[in-house]
């Protein structure tokens, strides 16, 4: 098929040679596996594997990497030319609006000579229909579980992708500083949303994985609330929270305001929330399991008698996101139990937030990297409750 106009990787987001290193990560894990190709569904692990990225997700697509070999794609004909310039792959299988997608994929399989052999699949992706799971075991036989094959890499990140990362952050400040001079009484949940969208756009960033959370007055106190035209009045609470995005890697950042003198209450859970999280904060360096910076945030909170106030986790790993998600939260969390310890390049956000149910909310958040010594804040809003 021939590509006028467009060249092989012209809008890749890393040089060649980061693809190529992480394809053979990949293959190593593979054969460690004791898998022979691996079918790549999610957007995420495509993405982190050759740079292919499209809203065009929801249509089927796949890469075939074996354990041996080159990769390949399967890719509706509509995201080829995207395909090639975001990639420096140039072995597809395309296929035309009205096939049957799937069928492409089993023939390359076949045609490979993997059908064989031991085929896993990526079983976290978004978007891997269950018909589509069956029809290739009716087809290949036992699909065997690929999931953290790929995902295990994409916890630690390179120094390329952390400065995505912190070009993210910058958008995030961007957006936040406007959302935060935005809320007065008066202004509704909706001129809070685009000053933030606006802003963080104009300073670079793409479209975000999730929408902004952003609500006001006894609005705040429902959990993941998104704007709903609400005019703010003289009294009340308002909660921010939004993600930026450099080359689909996200940043987020979480902030509290109220209009006018907040109550006593909500000054002590938010001296609590800005307590527990720069506690959770001196916990993380390398070699320290995932639950101790929950731990040492769950104790805070426990202490301040907000137990029942907080019923989440610490945090999460950020990096590459596509809808409906900011975070990697899959790939590892700041969490009691979970004992993967953590590594320089690791990144985080951390969202600490207390809330009375259908009253308000308050809460403060950082995105931060993992260094050799502790850990590093990519953004630089201040963590304090804003009084307007």
């Amino acid at each position: 098929m021939k590509n006028i106009g467009v060249q092989q990787g012209q809008e890749s987001a890393f040089p060649k040679e980061e693809y190529e290193a992480r394809q053979a990560r990949a293959r190593q894990n593979l054969v460690e596996a004791g898998i022979d190709a691996l079918v790549v569904t999610g957007p995420e692990n495509i993405f982190y594997l050759t740079g292919q990225q499209t809203p065009g997700y929801y249509t089927f697509q796949a890469l075939v990497l074996p354990a041996e070999g080159d990769p390949v794609f399967v890719i509706r004909q509509l995201e080829y030319f995207n395909f090639i310039a975001n990639t420096f792959i140039s072995d597809a299988e395309v296929y035309q609006d009205g096939d049957e997608p799937v069928g492409f994929l089993v023939a390359l399989i076949e045609k490979r000579g993997l059908a064989s052999k031991r085929v896993a699949i990526d079983k976290r992706g978004w978007f891997l229909p269950i018909a589509v799971y069956e029809t290739l075991q009716a087809r290949l036989g036992t699909i065997h579980d690929g999931a953290g094959v790929l995902e295990k890499l994409r916890a630690v990140k390179s120094p390329l992708e952390v400065e995505k990362l912190e070009k993210a952050a910058g958008y995030v400040d961007a957006g936040m500083k406007a959302g935060l001079a935005t809320v007065r009484a008066g202004a509704t949940e909706n001129d809070l949303v685009a000053s933030m969208m606006q802003a963080a756009i104009a300073a670079g960033s793409e479209y975000m994985g999730m929408e902004p959370l952003v609500s006001s007055g006894p609005r705040t106190g429902v959990p993941h609330g998104t704007w709903r035209r609400r005019k703010i009045e003289d009294g009340d609470p308002a909660f921010l929270e939004m993600a930026a995005c450099h080359d689909r890697y996200h940043a987020a950042l979480m902030r509290s305001a109220w209009v006018g003198k907040p109550p006593r209450e909500a000054v002590d859970m938010m001296k609590t929330c800005q307590e527990a999280l720069q506690v959770a904060l001196d916990a993380i360096r390398p070699g320290v399991a995932c639950e101790v910076p929950h731990i040492a945030c769950q104790k805070v909170i426990d202490a301040a008698g907000y137990t029942d106030n907080f019923r989440k986790r610490l945090g999460y790993s950020v990096g590459i996101s596509f809808a409906p998600d900011w975070g990697e939260g899959a790939i590892l969390s700041l969490n009691a139990g979970v004992k993967t310890e953590l590594q320089p390049g690791m990144t985080f956000h951390l969202p600490p937030a207390l809330r009375i149910y259908g009253r308000f909310t308050v809460g403060v958040s950082e995105t931060i990297v993992v260094t050799e010594t502790g850990y590093r804040a990519l953004g630089t809003i201040g963590r304090e409750l804003l009084e307007v």
